[in-house]
């Protein structure tokens, strides 16, 4: 028997769609798969979930509490006829639950992340992403035997996000609307530690300070790249991002900053210095800028220790002598510009042939260059399968994307099964996203 023999047809399946990403991209998916004969059905959990469902007829609010979402969702799983479910990222407790129980069922689970590959790919993988990821058991060969059939010319990697200004909008306008008009969700509790009041002010906050923000990295920028010193680059990710928080040993960022600035002040020349970079999301929700400046004065290399917020890597990358990161996909930008790289969290790239096994401070000591030809080979693949272009934020973004990824989604196989067995469909050539 097949494994694809009893698959639903495209009007059997019903798609229930948990939280997406900020804005319209989720309502946008469920209208096509419904042009597309599919049934569609969203759980919203807050008032922003129902803001950005736009008056959906298909739209079930859950309002009990939290301990009573997996029943929950058994039974709607049995009284709707659930075939998949569809959501972004897979460690929020609302979403690890109805994983777990879909699995057990038998459903499809469509997973969303930003892209591996970001800022121009988003990701979407079935049954997990990062740290839960099918290609975490997979190694180079695997994946070059499953290239035998492909010919991708594989685009170079952009420099910057296409729609920052969208993505902060939107989570503004998600977290106003959470605060302001979720009496019907009174028993909503947010999957990260700050309240929503905080959450949203930060975002409000970062989008009236951007013209600051933005001359403020200008002149560290340029203090580095005019400053004719050596350097290695820090990768920062967000404290609250579910890479850092579940797929790292690291239960606050403060840890790792520890770890490297010790790690640098033993191991590297005397003349070299360290720059952090911070995500381009940074809203300084946890005191990063200052834990830096206080462990360096600590491990006296103050006048080594730069800090940047946000900004284009690329830039950056032109001359740094290597880079550390917990598992950011940034990293990616790294590998390609065959960058000596070093991890401490659980990366889909994290590979032996291009991530460094070494010491931290052996590494910025003598670090040792990445298998650049294994590296190529693992982002044709995923470019080939789990990377695909467009955007959730900016209009453009989201057009593009949904040109590919609804027939992905009804598609019996996922992408690295239809890779290995020559029935993937042609990917779209990149276009710019803004």
């Amino acid at each position: 028997m097949s494994l694809y023999e009893n698959v639903p047809s495209k009007s059997e399946r019903h798609f229930l769609f948990l939280q997406g990403p900020h804005g319209p991209f989720f309502h946008r998916l469920g209208q096509m798969l419904r042009n597309a004969g599919a049934k569609v059905s969203r759980v919203g959990f807050n008032a922003g979930d129902r803001a950005f469902s736009f008056r959906d007829s298909g739209f079930i609010p859950f309002t009990r509490s939290p301990e009573e979402w997996p029943e929950t969702f058994e039974d709607l799983v049995a009284e709707k006829g659930i075939t998949d479910i569809v959501l972004y990222g897979d460690t929020r407790p609302i979403h690890a639950s109805a994983v777990e129980i879909a699995r057990a069922k038998g459903l499809t689970v469509h997973v969303f992340e930003e892209g591996y590959m970001r800022p121009y790919w988003v990701t979407y993988e079935r049954g997990g992403t990062n740290g839960h990821s099918r290609l975490m058991d997979m190694s180079i060969d695997d994946m070059r035997a499953a290239l035998a059939l492909s010919d991708l010319d594989v685009p170079e990697p952009p420099a910057r996000w296409g729609d920052m200004r969208q993505h902060v909008f939107y989570g503004a306008v998600y977290h106003w609307f959470v605060m302001f008009r979720n009496r019907q969700f009174k028993n909503f509790q947010p999957h990260r530690e700050l309240p929503v009041a905080k959450e949203a002010t930060l975002y409000t906050k970062r989008l009236l300070l951007m013209p600051y923000i933005a001359l403020d990295r200008m002149l560290a920028t340029m203090r580095v790249r005019m400053g004719g010193f050596p350097y290695h680059l820090v990768l920062l990710q967000l404290e609250h991002d579910s890479s850092f928080l579940k797929h790292s040993p690291f239960e606050r960022m403060e840890e790792f900053l520890e770890l490297v600035i010790s790690g640098f002040a033993k191991g590297a020349a005397s003349h070299h210095h360290l720059v952090f970079k911070a995500h381009p999301l940074e809203n300084d929700r946890s005191p990063t800028r200052a834990n830096i400046a206080r462990i360096a004065k600590e491990h006296g290399v103050s006048s080594r220790v730069h800090y940047i917020r946000g900004g284009k890597l690329a830039r950056l990358l032109d001359h740094a002598r290597t880079a550390v990161t917990v598992n950011s996909t940034a990293a990616q930008q790294v590998l390609w510009r065959s960058i000596p790289l070093k991890v401490f969290g659980s990366a889909v790239y994290d590979k032996p042939e291009f991530v460094s096994t070494l010491p931290l401070p052996k590494f910025f000591e003598q670090p040792g260059r990445p298998d650049n030809r294994a590296y190529r080979d693992y982002r044709r693949f995923l470019l080939e399968t789990s990377q695909i272009p467009g955007g959730f934020y900016s209009s453009r973004g989201r057009r593009q994307l949904l040109r590919q990824v609804v027939d992905m989604m009804l598609d019996d196989e996922d992408p690295y099964d239809a890779l290995k067995s020559g029935k993937i469909a042609p990917r779209q050539a990149l276009r710019i996203v803004s």
